[in-house]
């Protein structure tokens, strides 16, 4: 019998062979890593050879649930995909939720390990008793969601599988393209898209399946399962579930974190008519559309009834959509927003990183350093729509300035040079910030900068030590208290990342241990929970700076560190303090001040001399 919670093996796949092996897994990993975000940590490092370029057939990618994946514990239909990405050239570790986690467990697998290289275009189709790779030379072209039902077609299966795939963005190697399945759902950072595509995978689909997660105790993790729901509803005085999360978007105006025209301003009047209470209290719900076993009416299909695109029906974009390709690009009106987000998600592009680099356009555009016969003949100022769709394509198809923006905003910036260099919104590892104006939260820009997974990895909308029973934050632009806080939470988060469940239904960490341990009979404790995470955090370190991290690459740039011209945090600057940040978090989490690298006595007390 497998370890509770566990299928206790993985599939590997390798398209260079087309073999398909079942690999079990011993408990002392399952132990140690947990799942999802722990297993593609620690197989990373193990396995894919030290600087091998993100493209090479021998870099990994592993895609794994986790223990309450499967079970009665609502949103657990989550997965996490690993692998070293072309954003940094380092490891990028991201979340989709939907119902891919869920059914590889219930084809009785806790993951998937893919390597090598296809020698033509193929899908990969994955049931309890059989796994086979599929011809795929007539979806090239296609679009993620005319993928999706295209393949779900050939299966006859419309329901009861679940598919993840590739755009046309990933197929021409743009750097920031996602893995998108399940409607609109997105392993969407560090461009596995493109790492995807270089192994020639169009998709992925897998069927559910009839194994059942065995758990230790069905009543306890059921009374958690029903307390964390219950939270959930609640959170943010319920207005999640009530308005989305764009339900947000005017607390962050008013809080100055609120990304506006490229972070040249924090003043967006027209604020109220995008946010979360506007959208759901005019537009039109058509139905809802919930992950695997979820109750919170958090995703939905829309009609919008007024503005230029009124009569469009589409996915409720999220609040970091309305953020990136919203505020951030001057656009004001919330159906345009739909408009937009459609077509990013159809050719298969992140977000976040595409506001980025068409704001930095847009301002480029505004101060004449480029012009029209630079950018191809579009108008790309502020709020332009029309504008934008047409560069969307020109990025996804590589063409004219679409190529170089292709490449992401920290590339494309450098490559124009000058002053257009300082205006990115960036990292100087390649990466760039969830959909906020972080120079007001200064915790999730240290984490940003710093994180080994690149995206966030200690925060999730600003950081509550109290949860985890530690003290609340008292300064939130302190140069001492920021790291500090940053690097004692850390470890949490990733926690979350490895159990297989939306992170959306998981609000209490007290709770959602009383779950982990129900189903697993681990007997955990947040401190115990906590060192896990770390070990986590840290083999996801060694992996990067034997891929060549070094502190000069953990600085924001230019912009991204700026000093706010308006708004709360008007005139405060994080990089006046930043080599004392930096060495302060390196300090607490046990890594070299210097070098960033952990200590052999880190190491050690984690368990990872590897």
């Amino acid at each position: 019998m497998p370890p509770y919670g566990y299928a206790g093996r993985m599939l590997r796949v390798n398209l260079s062979e087309k073999r398909f092996v079942n690999e079990e897994l011993s408990s002392d990993f399952l132990k140690q890593y947990i799942g999802g975000a722990g297993f593609g940590a620690r197989i990373l490092c193990q396995e894919n050879p030290v600087n091998v370029e993100w493209s090479h057939p021998e870099n990994r990618i592993i895609i794994a649930n986790g223990p309450l994946s499967n079970t009665i514990v609502r949103g657990s239909g989550t997965s996490c995909a690993t692998s070293k990405g072309p954003m940094t050239n380092l490891a990028g570790s991201t979340q989709a939720n939907g119902y891919m986690g869920t059914f590889l467990k219930s084809c009785e697998y806790d993951g998937i390990i893919i390597q090598g290289k296809s020698d033509r275009w193929s899908y990969l189709v994955i049931t309890r008793d059989k796994v086979e790779l599929r011809d795929a030379t007539h979806l090239l072209g296609k679009d993620t969601q005319e993928t999706q039902e295209l393949i779900k077609k050939e299966l006859e299966k419309e329901k009861g599988v679940s598919v993840y795939c590739i755009g046309p963005a990933a197929e021409k190697r743009a750097r920031f393209s996602v893995i998108m399945g399940d409607g609109s759902h997105t392993f969407s950072k560090n461009g596995l898209g493109a790492v995807m595509a270089s192994k020639n995978l169009k998709a992925i689909a897998v069927f559910r399946g009839d194994y059942k997660t065995p758990v230790w105790n069905e009543r306890l993790l059921r009374d958690a399962a029903k307390e964390l729901h219950e939270k959930a509803l609640t959170y943010l005085n319920g207005s999640r579930h009530k308005y989305g999360t764009n339900g947000a978007f005017s607390n962050l105006h008013e809080a100055g974190t609120l990304p506006i025209k490229n972070y040249t301003t924090h003043l967006f009047p027209e604020h109220e008519k995008m946010n979360g209470q506007y959208v759901r209290s005019h537009f039109e719900t058509v139905k809802r559309i919930p992950c695997y076993n979820c109750g919170i009416h958090h995703n939905l299909l829309m009609k919008v009834t007024e503005g230029p695109y009124a009569g469009f029906v589409g996915e409720e974009p999220e609040l970091e959509i309305f953020t990136g390709l919203g505020s951030n690009l001057g656009i004001t009106d919330a159906g345009s927003v739909f408009i937009l987000s459609d077509i990013v998600d159809r050719l298969g592009i992140d977000a976040n990183e595409t506001g980025w680099v068409l704001g930095w356009v847009m301002e480029c555009y505004e101060k004449g350093i480029l012009k029209k016969q630079d950018t191809d003949g579009i108008e790309m100022t502020w709020g332009n729509v029309e504008s934008v769709k047409k560069m969307l394509y020109k990025i996804a198809n590589c063409e004219g300035l679409g190529a170089l923006l292709a490449e992401g905003v920290k590339r494309a910036s450098e490559e124009i040079g000058g002053e257009a260099a300082h205006m990115a919104v960036c990292t100087h590892k390649g990466s760039t910030p969830r959909g906020h104006d972080h120079r007001a939260r200064w915790c999730e820009l240290l984490d940003t900068t710093l994180s080994n997974t690149s995206t966030l990895e200690a925060t999730f909308g600003g950081t509550r030590p109290n949860l985890i029973d530690l003290p609340p934050v008292q300064a939130q632009f302190s140069p001492w208290e920021v790291p500090v806080i940053n690097a004692k939470t850390n470890g949490w988060h990733i926690f979350e990342d490895c159990l297989g469940v939306c992170r959306f239904n998981m609000t209490y960490p007290k709770t959602v241990a009383e779950a982990f341990n129900a189903a697993t009979n681990a007997h955990l404790s947040l401190p115990d929970i906590l060192k896990i995470g770390k070990r986590i955090v840290n083999t996801l370190r060694l992996f990067n700076i034997r891929n060549g991290l070094i502190p000069a690459m953990e600085i924001p740039s230019t912009r991204y560190g700026s000093a706010p011209g308006d708004g709360p945090a008007k005139g405060i600057s994080v990089m006046e303090n930043w080599n004392l940040m930096r060495e302060i978090y390196y300090r607490e989490m046990g890594w070299d001040p210097i070098t960033g690298k952990p200590t052999p006595e880190t190491l050690r007390d984690l368990g990872l001399e590897i």
